[in-house]
C-alpha cells in the first residue's frame, strides 16, 4: 500500500520510523481543460506518477494531494475566465506546502519528492519549501526536498513517438495530447473524444497584459488540439516520467 492517507496511524508511524520512507506529495490544480476532459488531470495525473514511482522504491509512501493550485495563466492556462477553474493565491499555496511538509517533517520524515502537476506552481512551490526547511532547521530538523514537474522526464524519442508532427512547448500543451492521452491511460471515464475542438496551437506575443485578456484564448479553452491523443501514448508517457522520475529518486535518497 502506498497510498499515506489509506494506512492507519500506528502502521504510517512504522513505515517512517527513522526517517527512510520517501515521502512523495503531488501538487495540482482544478482547471478546465476543455470541453473533452474533466477540470481535475493536474491532480490525477502526478498522482497516479507518485503512486508508480513509490511501487518501484523500498518504503515510498504518496500523500494527499495538494488540489489546488495558483491562478491559472492565458498563456499556459487559458486563463481564469473559465468556469470550475478555481485557484488560490501565491501565498496560499507557499503556507500550503510549507505547513504540510513541515508536519509531515515531524512525523520524523526526512525525504520528500514534491510533484508538481500545474505549469503555474513552480516557484510558489519552491518559496514554500524554502520556508519549510528554515521552519525545520529552527526545531533542529535536517530534511530534504526533490522538486520536479512530471513532464520535464519526457524523453526526446518519447516526444518525436507522440508528436511525429512536431512539438510546439509544453506551455501551449495545456488540455492537448500530452495531457489528454495520460487521461485516456489512467480515467478514460474522465475523458469524451467526441468533444474535442480542433485548432492549431495558440500563438501569444511576448508580453502579458493585466487585467488578461481573453481575446487572446481559443474558445476550447485548450491550447492545442488533443484529436491525436490516443491511450497508448498515455501509456508510454506515463511509463517513461515513473522510469525517470524512480531512477532520479533512488540516486538522490536511496544510492
Amino acid at each position: 500500500m502506498v497510498r499515506l492517507a489509506d494506512l492507519d496511524w500506528k502502521t504510517y508511524e512504522a513505515r517512517v520510523k527513522g526517517g527512510e520512507a520517501v515521502i512523495l506529495l503531488p501538487i495540482g490544480a482544478i482547471e478546465q481543460h476543455g470541453p473533452h476532459m474533466s477540470m481535475n488531470p493536474d491532480v490525477l495525473i502526478p498522482q497516479a506518477i507518485s503512486e508508480g514511482v513509490a511501487k518501484q522504491l523500498e518504503n515510498g509512501l504518496v500523500a494527499h494531494p495538494i488540489s489546488y493550485g495558483y491562478k491559472s495563466q492565458v498563456k499556459s492556462g487559458g486563463g481564469n475566465f473559465f468556469p470550475g477553474t478555481t485557484c488560490i493565491n501565491g501565498k496560499t499555496l507557499i503556507d500550503m506546502i510549507r505547513d504540510v511538509v513541515v508536519a509531515y517533517a515531524r512525523h520524523g520524515n526526512r525525504k520528500f519528492v514534491l510533484v508538481n502537476g500545474h505549469y503555474e506552481n513552480s516557484m510558489f512551490i519552491v518559496e514554500g519549501i524554502d520556508l519549510a526547511l528554515e521552519h525545520l532547521r529552527h526545531e533542529g530538523i535536517n530534511a530534504n526536498v526533490m522538486l520536479l514537474s512530471y513532464w520535464d522526464f519526457v524523453t526526446k524519442d518519447t516526444i518525436k513517438e507522440v508528436f511525429p508532427d512536431g512539438f510546439t512547448g509544453w506551455d501551449v500543451e495545456h488540455g492537448g495530447v500530452l495531457e489528454t492521452s495520460l487521461m485516456l491511460h489512467l480515467h478514460p471515464d474522465l475523458v469524451n473524444m467526441d468533444k474535442v475542438m480542433d485548432h492549431d496551437p495558440a500563438t501569444f506575443p511576448p508580453y502579458d497584459i493585466f487585467p488578461s485578456d481573453q481575446s487572446w484564448v481559443p474558445e476550447s479553452g485548450t491550447l492545442s488540439s488533443a484529436r491525436k491523443a490516443t491511450a497508448e501514448n498515455g501509456k508510454l508517457l506515463l511509463d517513461v516520467c515513473v522510469v525517470g522520475i524512480t531512477e532520479s529518486v533512488k540516486e538522490r535518497f536511496t544510492a
